[in-house]
């Protein structure tokens, strides 16, 4: 009798190690998972901020040169009275790619924030630690005490960087929408000019 309940008992202890064991891996998979998201979601992030950057450079480059072009070609060409019928369509042309370039330009500029924080919006879990703008005015003794703070406590960490993903995702949603109009504009802006100028040569 006396071997069968030593014997429960080790199955017994055996279980609950084993089931302890279990729970302790299927968390530290939980967490990696979570890291990898973030990982992964940040990332992408970063990714279509680079493509948004790309594509307003490239609008910025296209009417850059429409300008320059119009300027030193067609302009100085409208003084002569048998090219007035020109003067509209070229303006039609330079003023949508200067609304296009203003747009890119609002697109790719940064905001600026106030770069420091105070020892209460730490102990109170208020300020994003992980973004640049909110600590680049601070000293490195309060940052790292700051940071110090933040990494003992995971629920602040995960805090923090789920707030620098939603902060990514506002800037870049703004980003996106005034990279759009500036296309709008440049597409409506070309397609508007190119028959102005046609309807001027024809009942030129």
């Amino acid at each position: 009798m006396e071997e069968n309940y030593t014997q429960n008992q080790d199955i017994t202890s055996t279980s609950s190690v084993e089931i302890e064991g279990g729970k302790k891996k299927n968390k530290e998979r939980t967490e990696r998972g979570i890291d990898t998201m973030f990982r992964t979601t940040l990332n992408n992030h970063n990714n279509l901020s680079g493509m948004v950057d790309n594509k307003a450079n490239i609008l910025l480059s296209v009417n850059a040169i429409i300008i320059s072009v119009s300027l030193t070609t067609i302009i100085p060409k409208l003084d002569n009275p048998s090219n007035a019928h020109l003067i509209i369509p070229t303006l039609i042309l330079i003023i949508s790619s200067v609304i296009a370039i203003t747009f890119a330009i609002l697109a790719t500029r940064p905001s600026i924030t106030n770069g420091s924080f105070t020892r209460k919006e730490v102990e109170d879990k208020k300020v994003n630690l992980l973004f640049f703008g909110n600590f680049y005015k601070m000293s490195f003794e309060d940052y790292s005490w700051a940071m110090n703070e933040l990494i003992k406590d995971k629920e602040y960490v995960y805090n923090s960087m789920i707030k620098d993903l939603y902060n990514l995702g506002i800037v870049l949603e703004k980003k996106y929408r005034l990279l759009r109009i500036a296309y709008t504009f440049f597409m409506f802006g070309i397609i508007i000019s190119v028959v102005a100028f046609l309807v001027a040569f024809k009942f030129r």
